[in-house]
């Protein structure tokens, strides 16, 4: 399996390919999981060479702590890889490699998509997402980029810089995979105690309720039922709860029946901030 280090390596690699081909590309930060793996194979099945980016992207860490606990695990996740397809081409750089010397991130306008939710709690976010996305992108030029939905805003953020950008690149959004109890699968969830790892169900259980009500109630009594059962609960603190517009992420303020909705939640459980949403109609 190709272990590729530069930019150079990775251009004469994709420069070698000699036969007709569609080129697919899943950006990931490693510490590979399920959740990766159903990524990387719908890649694998739908193109002919698949490129797996695995970087720790400093820039879109408004925490310093919280990247120096990211999990990292390059042997691991070549490993999982290989299991997958040994024709997969791995590119693991060096920041060094990506950034050069100037280590920060540019500044994008994403028409207010980056400034809710994940955007007003984490400063700065988006705008190191869509540096690295967009130098990916144009590094490997492929046919398809994969994301998955567990990152939904993410998503409709790369949608709109591949639109703003002018790149010929299908953005292709795949499903949420989840652990046996519903926790969203996330590298983070290997820093939870196995014991809170289980009590985690409680958000995604919590989310199917919030979507039943949704069919008769208001977004805002569905918001506020939310919050009160995490108020309840002694293992989580709630950092927000939304539901929004899935093509603007506006907040809804009155269900309209040609709209579809989505409700969006962040929560602390020991310091680990797990995210999760769920489509509401």
């Amino acid at each position: 399996m190709p272990l590729i280090r530069t930019e150079k390596e990775l251009r004469k690699q994709l420069l070698a390919l000699t036969e007709p081909t569609s080129l697919g590309l899943v950006p990931t930060m490693g510490a590979l999981h399920q959740g990766h793996a159903a990524l990387v194979e719908k890649a694998v099945e739908e193109n002919n060479t698949v490129v797996v980016s695995i970087f720790v992207n400093p820039t879109q860490f408004n925490n310093q702590e919280d990247l120096k606990k990211y999990p990292q695990d390059l042997t691991s996740d070549v490993s999982m890889l290989e299991a997958i397809s040994p024709k997969i081409i791995v590119f693991a750089p060096s920041v060094e490699e990506m950034y050069q010397t100037n280590v920060s991130a540019k500044s994008y306008d994403f028409d207010g998509l980056e400034n809710v939710m994940e955007g007003a709690f984490r400063e700065g976010h988006f705008n190191g997402v869509g540096t690295i996305v967009e130098a990916l992108l144009r590094l490997v030029s492929p046919n398809r980029a994969y994301f998955g939905e567990k990152d939904f805003q993410q998503l409709q953020i790369i949608k709109k810089l591949v639109a703003s950008l002018s790149l010929p690149i299908e953005i292709v959004g795949c499903p949420i995979v989840r652990e046996p109890n519903g926790l969203a699968m996330s590298s983070r969830n290997e820093r939870l105690t196995k014991d809170l790892r289980n009590e985690a169900s409680f958000i995604y259980n919590t989310l199917i309720k919030a979507k039943n009500k949704f069919g008769t109630k208001s977004a805002n009594y569905v918001q506020e039922w939310v919050s009160n059962q995490f108020k309840k609960n002694p293992h989580f603190e709630l950092e927000y709860i939304k539901i929004t517009d899935v093509d603007t992420l506006s907040p809804v303020k009155k269900k309209q029946r040609n709209k579809k909705y989505r409700a969006f939640i962040a929560v602390y459980a020991d310091n680990v901030r797990l995210i999760d949403n769920i489509a509401l109609n």
